[in-house]
């Protein structure tokens, strides 16, 4: 049996930064420091997000405003994609736009049909400062986008517009924790 390491297995689970904290809404910070702290900070994130059964998660969602995002996401054809992406930039965000449902950890139990491009291509570099790109379709177009906006400061919400957005900001001032 071959053993391969599992990404968050070293991890620690933080607390979710919920949807109204200020974290959530401020454009992330380059990261310039490739170092271990760096890699602690991907594990736990890869550790919290698998906590809370998250396909993507944001730097910011854990409190750090950093252009930080991990995923664990499948694409229209159950092909899995895993991954990490520091500094990324969303260079290409084409195709058909499709109306998905799309949810948060960062507002939990809620999600809305919410406009997405069915293919984006998100460029960046690893924990170790390698250059990387991305390319994704499907679900998984939706997941780097979704996290892309994280790391400059907004959430799907912002693009849902006048009825979607106030049910789910309804929904959500209904459920908030106080």
């Amino acid at each position: 049996m071959r053993h391969r390491f599992i990404p968050g297995a070293r991890g620690r689970v933080r607390p979710l930064t919920l949807l109204g904290d200020r974290v959530l809404r401020t454009p992330g910070a380059e990261v310039t420091d490739f170092g271990p702290e760096l890699a602690r900070l991907v594990e736990d994130m890869f550790a919290t997000m698998y906590a809370a059964r998250g396909v993507g998660l944001a730097a910011h969602q854990i409190g750090e405003p950093l252009r930080v995002f991990v995923y664990d996401c499948p694409d229209d054809d159950e092909v899995r994609h895993l991954g990490h992406l520091v500094n990324p930039r969303l260079v290409e965000a084409d195709g058909v736009v499709l109306r998905g449902p799309e949810g948060c950890l960062s507002v939990p139990g809620l999600e809305a049909g919410t406009e997405r491009y069915d293919r984006a291509v998100v460029e960046g570099r690893t924990m170790d400062g390698e250059p990387v790109r991305v390319e994704g379709t499907g679900w998984f177009a939706r997941c780097l986008q979704h996290e892309c906006d994280h790391l400059d400061g907004s959430l799907y919400v912002d693009r849902l517009g006048g009825w979607r957005q106030r049910k789910v900001m309804r929904q959500w001032r209904r459920r908030a924790p106080r």
